[in-house]
């Protein structure tokens, strides 16, 4: 193919969606190294010794991308959105498993300096994080959209827009409000 990457992924997504199953093989080393990183990027905070290793989160991400039947994929960016959710559910469900809330002590934390910053609170707790993104979704669903697809997705600006239909202006507005209000939320739960 002698298309971009982006549009080679989002033709490989379309006919993965349509049923061509040789569609996936050619597209997981595509989006592969993407998803790697940003699963690196969240261990990379982890304490020494953390039993979830990066390359399981990536695994478990596609595993259940592969598994969630036929979605139909819009280009690239919905693609990296839906795995940012799956990360963001796996990361939780694993920080919660573990008790990390309950017992205090090994708190699963993630730098929010090392990713598009969320507040300006360096290392706040995933869990706090996804119970404040909870509240920040009943306040305004569209703005903890913009941060789970920014944060948790590492998509730009432009690509949440994109996801979201709606301007790079109203993302780069959304995420303004969304920092702040979590910045609040918070401060207040420390």
């Amino acid at each position: 193919m002698t298309d971009s990457p982006t549009h080679e992924v989002t033709q490989l997504l379309k006919a993965w969606t349509a049923g061509d199953q040789s569609a996936l093989d050619k597209l997981a080393p595509l989006v592969y190294e993407q998803l790697h990183r940003l699963a690196q990027h969240y261990m990379a905070g982890q304490r020494p010794g953390h039993t979830l290793q990066t390359t399981a989160l990536v695994n478990e991400v596609y595993l259940r991308l592969v598994d969630c039947g036929q979605v139909n994929w819009q280009d690239r960016a919905h693609f990296f959105a839906v795995s940012a959710q799956l990360m963001r559910r796996i990361l939780i469900d694993f920080a919660r498993s573990r008790g990390y809330q309950k017992r205090g002590g090994g708190l699963f934390h993630i730098s929010l300096e090392d990713a598009p910053s969320v507040c300006s609170e360096p290392d706040p707790d995933i869990v706090a994080l996804d119970d404040a993104l909870k509240e920040l979704a009943k306040v305004d669903d569209r703005k903890s959209r913009v941060v789970e697809l920014r944060f948790f997705g590492g998509l730009s600006v432009e690509e949440t827009a994109e996801v979201l239909r709606v301007s790079v202006e109203t993302v780069g507005r959304d995420w303004k409000m969304a920092k702040m209000w979590l910045l609040q939320e918070l401060s207040e739960r420390n």
